[in-house]
């Protein structure tokens, strides 16, 4: 199992504990007086199976204690093993933190141009080494977004790509309800049975309601197959103030929440028990540009504020953090990252995707999550905060060193100097050089991972299966 090393120690808080209440409050309010419009036969025969009735709009209204219910059943701990069947992230409301980035997306930052330019195939195994490389980065996200290949397909086949170079957990998504089944049965495949991979999950779900209180077949099923094959799922509000969300934060973490705990709901109906990660993107609607923001300060502020409700029930949460707005790698990206992982460490999130996404998730870029996995090495240091007692306030060392001494050649020196931390991209050096050496240095990392780790690390015969299956659903769309 990997050595968890992050200890949260500073105390903040974005709400009080009657702020929590009152947005609880709230949102069951909304489940139970204005509803939601559910989609998904099964799921909504098992929601009026159990007291909710659906009106001739469509709309269907769930009670508190039908609430109360699942989150009885809903697991308080999730445990995501590796590919090795090894625990990896325990996920609970404990203050572990894990970091993900993404195997494939629309568009990558070539790490030797600096320029945008179409995610190939191919970038996937570039993506997944640098991540499992990483001491810092915990999972990767599979999502389906290759451009030389059809988009009928592209989720299946991300997803065989990604198995083949990425040893963590997994968090994948789908174009469509179909893939789903197939990607746990491909996951099964490898992990030696469905059996074992219920029990030792190496994959997570990711799926979206579409806000404002919309729950569509394409988000119910989803939620029905991860429930039935017990694999984790996130379900993940985007809620932009001002275009999906009320241009207000107190609201529309309500109205988040509530948009949540159906899906709680749901996957408890289906499967008392069944493994639910609560997450949230309250974000906003950039009145200027007509994007959704995900380098905002409201957003991580509300990021924030959203993990504290998850901690009220007792339940894991999947945040957001490290990525940028900015196109390229400039002062702005850096500065974007930099917050959002030290508001990150502040929060109560436990896991938290999009590591070094770009463009408001248009990009990846490789050389950015080398240089995140260090700006998440120096904030572990910080979020240690200070230990004050009679064993750390030592002041006959003051007075053994005495005035105008040093501590060079104290015994405590050289004990606990290595406690501090000491970068490996950033500069301290006594003379630095004229111009900066991150970006050569990260990439000078990434060229040597490629180099040395070549090739697959799954059995040869279950690489042989994978490449068979991937090449049927390759042929299926030519």
């Amino acid at each position: 199992m990997k050595k968890y090393n992050i200890e949260r120690n500073i105390k903040f808080a974005v709400l009080s504990d009657e702020a929590i209440e009152q947005i609880n409050e709230a949102s069951l309010t909304i489940m139970e007086q204005l509803g939601m419009k559910i989609s998904g036969e099964r799921t909504l025969k098992l929601l009026h199976e159990n007291g909710c009735y659906t009106d001739e709009n469509g709309i269907t209204r769930i009670s508190r204690d039908l609430v109360r219910k699942a989150l009885e059943t809903v697991p308080k701990e999730v445990i995501i093993y590796d590919r090795n069947k090894n625990p990896h992230m325990i996920l609970n409301s404990k203050n572990n933190l894990y970091f993900g980035t993404h195997a494939d997306q629309l568009e990558i930052l070539d790490i030797e141009t600096d320029s945008v330019r179409p995610f190939l195939k191919k970038d996937t195994e570039l993506m997944c080494k640098i991540a499992q490389n990483l001491k810092n980065i915990d999972f990767v996200l599979s999502v389906g977004l290759s451009s030389d290949v059809d988009p009928k397909v592209q989720s299946v086949i991300s997803f065989i790509e990604t198995l083949k170079y990425f040893e963590k957990p997994i968090n994948f998504s789908t174009n469509d309800i179909d893939t789903i089944q197939e990607i746990i049965d491909i996951a099964a495949l490898v992990a030696g049975g469905k059996e074992v991979l219920q029990e030792k999950p190496f994959i997570f779900n990711y799926c979206e309601p579409i806000p404002p209180l919309t729950h569509p077949a394409e988000s119910t099923e989803k939620l029905y197959l991860s429930a039935i094959n017990k694999i984790p799922v996130v379900y993940m509000p985007y809620c932009m103030m001002g275009g999906t969300a009320p241009m207000n934060m107190a609201t529309t973490l309500a109205q988040c929440y509530s948009e949540i705990l159906t899906g709680i709901v749901v996957t408890q109906l289906i499967n008392p028990g069944a493994p639910f990660i609560i997450g949230a993107m309250p974000s906003i609607f950039d009145m200027k540009t007509s994007i959704g923001s995900y380098a905002a300060p409201e957003f991580h502020l509300m990021i924030a504020a959203a993990s504290e409700m998850a901690d009220y029930y007792n339940l894991p949460f999947y945040g957001t953090a490290a990525c940028s707005d900015s196109k390229s790698l400039d002062a702005q990206a850096f500065a974007e990252v930099s917050m959002q992982v030290f508001s990150t460490f502040l929060s109560k999130a436990n896991v938290v995707h999009d590591v070094g996404i770009m463009d408001h998730c248009n990009s990846v870029s490789p050389v950015m999550v080398v240089i995140a996995d260090e700006i998440i090495e120096a904030a572990k240091h910080y979020a240690r905060g200070i230990k004050v007692d009679d064993a750390t306030l030592n002041l006959d060392l003051i007075s053994r060193v005495g005035h105008g001494g040093h501590y060079l050649n104290e015994k405590e020196t050289f004990k606990k100097f290595k406690q501090v931390w000491y970068p490996s991209l950033f500069s301290r050096r006594m003379k630095n050089p004229d111009q900066s050496e991150v970006h050569s240095i990260a990439k000078e990392w990434i060229n040597k991972i490629m180099e040395n780790h070549p090739g697959s690390t799954l059995d040869a015969a279950i690489l042989e299966k994978l490449d068979e299956i991937q090449q049927k659903y390759m042929d299926s769309v030519k």
